[in-house]
């Protein structure tokens, strides 16, 4: 795993599958993902807008969800 590269470090691993190639940290994917990229859509409508934020809020399932995970104050 080459911490160098432009598109930054592999997307995927999984340190107890076994490798073909002796490597430190059991398989390592040959391809780089951009899937850290897709949340900035959403983060960026939510800073012009707040609409995710806000739809969230009004859910009940997802409030009702980080009360059951101990989630409290603001607007819970």
């Amino acid at each position: 795993m080459k911490a160098g590269h432009p598109c930054g470090f592999k997307a995927t691993f999984n340190a107890t599958y076994p490798s073909k190639v002796r490597n430190p940290y059991g398989w390592v994917s040959p391809w780089h993902f951009g899937i850290n990229q897709g949340p900035i859509i959403p983060m960026i409508e939510n800073y012009r807008s707040e609409l995710p934020w806000r739809l969230m809020r009004d859910y009940p399932y997802i409030a009702d969800g980080l009360r059951r995970a101990a989630f409290t104050g603001a607007w819970l």
